[in-house]
């Protein structure tokens, strides 16, 4: 059973929704305990919505459990965004998103697990004494990041379940191509921020993670819309135009020779006619771009956590410059102390015009780029990661530099603001091979059509 008959089985009291409640969170428990999929969960709030929803079935998402990432408030629950230095954070409010979730019957079964602050490619760069979440296909491999809680459960869960998740560089398409779900991420503005604990602010997505593209479907239309405590959300939305013309990026397919594989012969599988474009800036020039605009983002928005105000407390017995540097220092994990220093380097006088500037108008080309390929094709398609789900052994030989390129293939969209989604083209060594599409701003309809039309293996 899908969350869209479960939600409708529900709403006509077919289902004993509490009940189905306490099992899931018996289910979470026991998996939990071996994955690592959630920083929290929270069977307290899932069972007083159960047992207030039972009363009175409604709703869209009518007694559906759904996982909310950690950088995303949900009222009452601790939310650290995996970072040590929120540790005990219980937001006083719910994120737009959750509020919309809840006022159509969703119930909050908790926070799940990712790169701190969302620094990373496999899920790997958590907070300090939290735990890596493990691959639902091979668990001494990586789920991807920084989502990978959020791909995780949702793989494993074998109850209807819906994911809230977020994504700055590729964070809901990396894990769900690891993972093999469909993970989908809006035009930039098309879902309210507002309640989001920031990464790079001009870069952030809320999105949707589920089992099938229709079920992310559901989800969108309940968070989507404009919100007036989010300046960029937007006031429009969405299109229903249909992907009558597909063009696959050429550069993209320099990846393992079986990922390539899989993503032509799916294309071929399901009888999809496809052109073969170039897109030399985006390949070329978007993930440095990316990174200098998204650490540069994120210094700023990271200096706000200094132990002063939020979460972890540490009594002021030296001076404030003493104060501050201890509980980020204490708290911070490695990678998160990497990308505070080169954003901070970046945005520095005398460095500014040469990296941070450059960088913006970088992107406005390859924004443009995008633009022209959209005046001749519905949708671009190419694979999400170069590769499968690495061990997570392996990962740690990786250099800092290996680990951000492994981002190439989904930074150029996430620079564009462009939505996109995740569905699973094939297996390699029995592993998900992910394939994504692109499609222009407020195209969110082709996309949908797409993913539905694709034969899952």
């Amino acid at each position: 059973m899908n969350a869209i008959e479960f939600t409708e089985k529900a709403r006509k009291k077919e289902i004993d929704i509490v009940e189905h409640t306490r099992k899931v969170l018996e289910k979470l428990e026991k998996i939990n305990r071996e994955y690592h999929y959630f920083n929290t969960i929270s069977a307290e709030l899932a069972i007083q919505q159960a047992e207030k929803l039972a009363k009175a079935p409604k709703g869209k998402l009518c007694g559906l459990p759904v996982s909310v990432k950690d950088c995303i408030c949900v009222k009452g629950v601790e939310t650290t965004a995996g970072s040590k230095i929120l540790k005990g954070y219980r937001p006083v409010f719910n994120a737009t998103a959750v509020e919309k979730a809840i006022k159509q019957g969703a119930i909050i079964i908790g926070k799940t697990s990712q790169d701190e602050f969302g620094f990373g490619s496999f899920n790997v760069n958590v907070g300090v004494d939290f735990e890596i979440p493990k691959n639902p296909f091979d668990a001494a491999r990586a789920c991807g990041g920084s989502s990978g809680g959020s791909a995780g459960i949702t793989q494993m869960a074998d109850f209807p379940h819906i994911a809230i998740a977020e994504s700055t560089g590729g964070s809901i398409a990396c894990p769900a191509s690891f993972c093999g779900v469909a993970g989908f991420t809006p035009t930039y503005g098309l879902v309210s921020r507002y309640g989001l604990i920031d990464y790079a602010s001009s870069l952030d997505k809320i999105g949707v993670m589920a089992k099938t593209t229709e079920e992310c479907r559901l989800m969108l239309d309940v968070i989507k819309g404009h919100d007036t405590k989010d300046a960029t959300s937007l006031d429009e939305d969405y299109a229903e135009k249909k992907n009558e013309k597909v063009a696959v990026i050429k550069e993209a397919l320099e990846v393992d020779e079986n990922v390539k594989k899989a993503i032509l012969s799916c294309l071929d599988r399901n009888g999809i006619k496809y052109d073969l474009i170039s897109l030399p800036l985006a390949a070329k020039y978007a993930t440095p771009a990316y990174y200098l605009i998204a650490t540069s983002e994120a210094s700023t928005n990271l200096a706000k956590f200094c132990g002063f105000k939020y979460g972890a407390e540490f009594s002021l017995d030296d001076s404030f410059n003493n104060f501050f540097s201890n509980a980020r220092s204490s708290c911070f994990g490695k990678e998160a102390k990497r990308r505070v220093l080169l954003g901070t380097f970046a945005r520095m006088a005398g460095f500014r015009d040469a990296f941070y500037l450059k960088a913006l108008k970088v992107r406005t080309m390859i924004i443009r780029e995008y633009k022209e390929a959209f005046r001749h094709y519905d949708l671009l398609v190419c694979p999400t990661m170069p590769v499968t789900a690495p061990k997570i052994d392996e990962i740690s030989k990786l250099t800092p530099l290996q680990n951000y390129m492994m981002d190439v293939l989904t930074v150029g969209p996430s620079l564009a603001g462009l939505p996109h989604l995740n569905v699973t083209a094939g297996f390699s060594n029995r592993l998900p091979v992910g394939m994504m599409a692109i499609a222009d701003h407020l195209n969110e309809g082709a996309l949908f059509s797409f993913g539905k039309g694709i034969k899952q293996v």
